[in-house]
C-alpha cells in the first residue's frame, strides 16, 4: 500500500463548500482505504491505497465527494513521496525560514508551461513572486493572502490548470502525517 495525500480545493473556506473531515474520512474507509487522516478543516487528508494511478485515483475521490456529500470539488492527489519532493524543490527556501505563513505551496493538475508561467508572472502587479517546478506552484504573498490581486482565478486562468493552495507552515505539517503513515 501506498501513502497519499488528497488536497481538496476550496472547502470550508469563506463559509463555502462546508463538509465535515469526519465525512470524508468515513468516504475514504467507505472506500476501502487504509487509515485515513485529516488535518486542519480544509481538505487535508492522508490515507493509503493500493492504487498506483494518481489520476485514476483523484477521478474516483471526485466522483465519490460529490455523489455521496454532494460536493463537487477538485481533489489533487500526491504520494507522500512526491509530497516530500516538493517539499525539498521549495525555490524559496529563506522565505520558508523567515515567513512560513506567507509562503505557499499550490500543488496543480497538470505542469504548467513555461511561457504560461511567465506570462503570470507579467501579470502580477504587486510584490508577490511565483516559481512553478513540475506540478507545484509555489507562491510569496509578503502583504498576505486576503488583500493580494493574485488571485486563485488570475493563477488558474494563465497557467490553464486547476490547483489548491497550502501555506508552508501547513505543508510541512502535511509531510510529517504522511510520514507517519509510511511508518
Amino acid at each position: 500500500m501506498k501513502t497519499y495525500l488528497a488536497l481538496l480545493r476550496a472547502i470550508n473556506v469563506g463559509g463555502n463548500a462546508k463538509v465535515a473531515m469526519a465525512d470524508l474520512k468515513a468516504l475514504l474507509a467507505d472506500l476501502g482505504y487504509a487509515d485515513p487522516q485529516s488535518l486542519l478543516q480544509t481538505g487535508n487528508l492522508v490515507f493509503q491505497a493500493k492504487e498506483s494511478s494518481s489520476d485514476k485515483l483523484e477521478a474516483k475521490l471526485e466522483t465519490a465527494i460529490a455523489e455521496r456529500l454532494g460536493l463537487t470539488t477538485d481533489v489533487l492527489i500526491r504520494t507522500a513521496a512526491e509530497w516530500q519532493q516538493a517539499i525539498a524543490a521549495n525555490p524559496f527556501p529563506k522565505e520558508a525560514a523567515s515567513d512560513p505563513s506567507h509562503l505557499l505551496i499550490m500543488p496543480l493538475k497538470n505542469a504548467p508551461t513555461k511561457k504560461a508561467v511567465k506570462e503570470l508572472q507579467t501579470a502580477i502587479h504587486g510584490r508577490e513572486t511565483v516559481a512553478a517546478v513540475g506540478r507545484e506552484l509555489y507562491i510569496i504573498y509578503p502583504d498576505g493572502i486576503g488583500r493580494s490581486k493574485l488571485t486563485n482565478k488570475l493563477i488558474e486562468t494563465r497557467l490553464a490548470t486547476r490547483g489548491t493552495g497550502r501555506n508552508w507552515n501547513t505543508a510541512l505539517k502535511l509531510a510529517e502525517l504522511a510520514i507517519t503513515h509510511e511508518g
